[in-house]
């Protein structure tokens, strides 16, 4: 049995992951997540708060990373450029996560409430990164389109690195913003 917070959660996630893909998302239980993953569900309720969050656990650690990600960048006036190096510097954390992308993405596109989830994931994501944006001086209403706009492309790039195993992330990233800038001009 793992010892460490990180491998019990890693292990339920991949736990999770075997079940729902197998059975179905609705026919999986916490429990069965648990004993799959040799922890008792008591153990699993430690981690997660439910079943879904499973799937979306790291987001914490994504939105504190973005948040610092995002302080951090060097002297850069323009939101979206800021944005552009900060989400640069996620890609440790999608790289650990990687074998799990592809298989997670799947399931919550096949559960609507899985969806639901993972739009309230990624607005809180973009809240993050508005906030952080309106502490280097971006005007409110600014650094909220920045964040939405921005965390939009981020996820297009992410999309195309899972479907494309050979794909470099930062090409990809790269690429997106150079087709944002492109849009509008």
């Amino acid at each position: 049995m793992p010892r460490s917070g990180e491998d019990v959660r890693r292990r339920l996630q991949e736990a999770a992951l075997i079940l729902y893909r197998k059975h179905g998302y609705d026919a999986t239980t916490a429990a069965e997540i648990a004993a799959e993953a040799g922890v008792t569900e008591r153990t699993f309720f430690r981690h997660f708060p439910d079943k879904r969050e499973v799937l979306f656990g790291g987001q914490d650690t994504m939105r504190a990373a973005l948040a610092r990600a995002i302080a951090e960048v060097p002297d850069v006036p323009a939101p979206l450029a800021v944005l552009e190096q900060a989400f640069r510097t996620m890609m440790p954390i999608l790289e650990m996560n990687r074998p799990f992308a592809v298989p997670r993405s799947e399931i919550i596109e096949a559960v609507p409430a899985l969806r639901e989830r993972q739009l309230a994931k990624i607005a809180s994501l973009q809240d993050a990164a508005a906030e952080a944006l309106a502490a280097r001086g971006i005007p409110q209403r600014q650094a909220l389109l920045a964040a939405q706009v921005g965390t939009t492309v981020f996820g297009h790039a992410i999309q195309e690195w899972m479907t494309t195993p050979a794909a470099d992330f930062d090409s990809l990233l790269t690429q997106a913003f150079h087709d944002l800038r492109d849009l509008i001009g």
